[in-house]
């Protein structure tokens, strides 16, 4: 493995950071690593560590160029902000890469962005095109969804019995964060993925029919789920605090699950990393030990 530099953007927040370790323990040396973000007060200690810690405001080109300075490979996470500014933030990254001379940018995009009708498999797309019409060499990671997304919403479900949402009987192919950090840091130390588009997700699927019931059977309490209509959905995001906007997005999102959208049995998580990834089961367990 002959690395010069991987920036991993992003690396304040929870996947980037997965990544950050993945990547040493991969034996990426930390004087390799460019872990950037926003506000780089969280990531002091990675700098502690001898990983190079740099400032990336996607809204600030400028700094942008900055921060991506000697780099040779490039993991563009993409961005936690509003949607309709995640594209606008995507290209100027992508745009700061290819100035810097980056050769090989490897982009967290979603399930089928390519023909997903969601909002948010729409900002992807739109970002997998652009970095098409700049050519810089790419690769796509298609990730699926979080198995964090239900895990981390278990305290929840428990109290209400039920798990809500609008998916239907749409089967999900979700994996863990760390799995997906992993799938990353295997692309970004490796020859041979320029170009590839990998369809991540768990080997084993779920509908929420299923998910409730694996929760009951783990919890050892009765757990159903509620299929609401996507509105419906949104306006009960929406009365937990969740934003007016966030809430409709990620009630699209199970608009979406309900077309398949989050289905995969590609297999490609499994063979980037090696191993089967974490199971719903084992996620479940995991959380509830905690």
């Amino acid at each position: 493995m002959t690395i010069m530099s991987i920036v991993v953007t992003g690396a304040t927040g929870q996947l980037g950071r997965l990544t950050v370790e993945a990547l040493l323990r991969r034996g990426v040396p930390a004087a390799d690593i460019i872990a950037t973000g926003r506000d780089i007060a969280g990531i002091k200690d990675l700098a502690d560590r001898g990983i190079t810690v740099r400032r990336a405001d996607f809204a600030d080109p400028d700094g942008l160029a900055e921060a991506f300075a000697g780099a040779e490979r490039l993991l563009l996470i993409s961005a936690s902000v509003p949607v309709g500014e995640r594209v606008a933030n995507h290209r100027r990254v992508i745009d700061a890469a290819a100035s810097a001379g980056v050769s090989l940018v490897a982009y967290t995009s979603t399930t089928h962005a390519d023909t997903a009708t969601t909002v948010i498999g729409a900002t992807h797309g739109e970002t997998e095109a652009y970095l098409r019409d700049r050519g810089i060499p790419s690769v796509l990671l298609r990730n699926g969804w979080y198995l964090e997304n239900y895990t981390s919403q278990l305290p929840q479900i428990l109290q209400n019995g039920a798990v809500v949402g609008a998916a239907g009987e749409g089967r999900i192919s979700a994996a863990s964060r760390a799995d997906y950090a992993e799938a990353a840091a295997a692309v970004l130390t490796a020859e041979g993925h320029t170009g590839a588009v990998y369809e991540l997700g768990g080997d084993e699927s779920f509908t929420l029919t299923e998910l409730a019931a694996a929760i009951s059977a783990a919890a050892g309490k009765q757990v159903a789920y509620a299929d609401l209509p996507v509105a419906d959905f949104a306006q009960v995001l929406a009365s937990a605090g969740l934003p007016a906007e966030l809430a409709e997005v990620l009630a699209d999102a199970d608009r979406g699950m309900s077309r398949g959208e989050m289905f995969t049995d590609s297999g490609d998580l499994r063979r980037l990393i090696g191993r089967p990834p974490v199971t719903l089961a084992e996620a479940l367990a995991a959380a509830l030990h905690d």
